[in-house]
């Protein structure tokens, strides 16, 4: 079985715009300076040690991520959009025999009303995320739980995404890695985080994983 799990924020959708105002709304209730400059970074990782890089003090930390899901449950989910070409890629794997996950640090909770809302959620087999306390959303030990559940082998197996933190998950459990420079990491992050390709057009998606994990 060829399994290809997916990342949701900067791989499937542009998420950048509600992720960023949410954040921004979360350091000012906590009377912060709100963000300015360039914050494509905080796109992708966990948020707790986001909101650690940007300031906050360790005792404030999961007061931050509580303002930053009550401005996000609400409003910013929906501050986001599909890539150019995303299900017709889904759809053209999915129709090849591939099994199809996501795979995301976002709670599930989040990212499943994202994959219905977007028709995401029609191509995927199974949807992995983190729990709401943080449990699995290090990219390691949420495909190590994915690849378990699903019952796939590593090099069975590939990983897309945008960010360094979707190559390490994927080395850390044998599988591939396809990077997308579309998303929010960049050409020269995911070349140093030893992507083993990298594309910058959605629309390349099911035929560079065909090429990397044949059925």
């Amino acid at each position: 079985m060829a399994t290809v799990f997916l990342d949701l924020d900067g791989t499937l959708t542009d998420a950048g715009e509600g992720i960023l105002n949410s954040v921004d709304y979360a350091l000012r209730k906590l009377s912060l300076p709100g963000l300015s400059g360039d914050n494509r970074w905080i796109v992708g990782p966990p948020l707790w040690p986001s909101f650690a890089q940007l300031g906050v003090q360790n005792e404030d930390l999961d007061r931050a991520v509580g303002f930053y899901r009550e401005r996000y449950i609400e409003t910013g989910w929906k501050e986001n959009k599909l890539y150019d070409g995303i299900l017709d890629q889904l759809a053209k794997l999915k129709e090849a025999g591939y099994t199809l996950c996501l795979a995301t640090s976002k709670p599930h909770s989040y990212a499943r009303k994202i994959t219905a809302y977007f028709g995401i959620s029609n191509f995927m087999s199974f949807e992995f995320g983190s729990e709401l306390d943080g449990r699995n959303s290090d990219k390691p030990a949420l495909l190590a739980h994915g690849l378990a559940v699903v019952g796939a082998e590593g090099e069975r197996a590939i990983m897309v995404g945008d960010r360094v933190y979707d190559i390490q998950g994927a080395q850390a459990n044998g599988m591939k890695a396809l990077g997308v420079s579309y998303g929010y990491g960049g050409l020269a992050e995911l070349q140093e985080a030893g992507a083993d390709a990298i594309i910058s057009d959605p629309q390349k998606l099911a035929e560079t994983v065909s090429g990397l994990l044949p059925l």
